[in-house]
């Protein structure tokens, strides 16, 4: 990570690098909350393994982080317009199983943010896709 990180302020700034290390910082924190304050009240993650949206999101984030995951990701192209931008990245995500076993995910992910009113870019659409599951 090269950004200086307040994980109680974070801003997704216009960089898409600064991007990847505020989104990587909230997710490996472990706090759903804070995870969760990145996203739209109407945004779609399929982070759980299918779409959610509102309430049902923020639990599975929050469910998902409390187990400790980490994730690595590296952007691998990021295209923007005034007020809406799509970022591409691969990503390299290891989960602890309910049975205690570690499994590592690695993928692409979509994601979509819009610029709200304030000015602050929020994440609309987060769409990881696994390409390949290791147990470890």
């Amino acid at each position: 990570m090269t950004a200086q990180i307040d994980l109680r302020n974070l801003d997704l700034t216009d960089d898409p690098e600064t991007q990847n290390d505020v989104f990587l910082a909230a997710f490996n924190s472990g706090e759903g909350a804070i995870f969760d304050s990145l996203y739209r009240d109407d945004s779609i993650s399929n982070l759980s393994g299918k779409p959610l949206t509102g309430k049902e999101r923020t639990e599975a984030i929050t469910a998902l982080l409390a187990t400790g995951p980490e994730l690595k990701s590296s952007v691998k192209a990021y295209y923007a317009t005034a007020d809406t931008s799509l970022i591409i990245v691969n990503y390299d995500l290891v989960l602890t199983l309910e049975d205690g076993r570690k499994q590592r995910i690695l993928g692409k992910c979509t994601d979509v943010l819009v610029r709200g009113e304030d000015g602050k870019w929020v994440m609309a659409v987060d769409r990881p896709v696994a390409d390949q599951v290791q147990d470890l």
